[in-house]
């Protein structure tokens, strides 16, 4: 005879093992990892730095970069030209090659308004979520401005 259910104890010993295993994943992660010492007792943790971005000293100049972001039908790219003086973005340029035609509407929408979302701001209050009715293309856009954050670092 062929069983098609599984006992209540095959079950309960399943969902026992399975919430051990993770309470040992669980205790694999912490900070110990963060944080050494030494034989001398000397305290030689250390904190992570990036290139300067996260600090928000930034060199003047202007930075270009591209960003990508999915749509529901093709992969979208935009090119991001920043202007910085101070940290603050002076000027945007914002240019597409949408593959899509509902992607090209939502590209110049993005396009006419971003400037009045970004000119004035400082470099690392910049994070769009949607600018004139579109939302994807501030994906590409965000993407653009990171990278133009490690190029600006001083």
């Amino acid at each position: 005879m062929i069983r098609t259910t599984v006992p209540t104890t095959v079950r309960k010993g399943s969902a026992l093992i399975g919430v051990a295993g993770l309470l040992v994943l669980a205790g694999c992660s912490g900070t110990a990892d963060a944080e050494s010492s030494t034989d001398d007792g000397a305290d030689t943790s250390t904190e992570s730095t990036d290139t300067g971005a996260a600090s928000g000293d930034y060199q003047d100049g202007t930075y270009t970069a591209d960003g990508s972001y999915q749509t529901p039908e093709t992969v979208e790219s935009i090119s991001v030209t920043l202007t910085i003086a101070d940290g603050v973005v002076e000027s945007v340029e914002v240019t597409g090659d949408p593959q899509a035609r509902e992607t090209e509407q939502y590209q110049g929408q993005f396009i006419d308004g971003i400037s009045d979302e970004v000119v004035g701001k400082n470099l690392d209050d910049l994070n769009v979520s949607r600018v004139a009715g579109s939302s994807l293309t501030s994906g590409g856009f965000n993407q653009a401005v990171e990278s133009i954050k490690e190029q600006a670092a001083a």
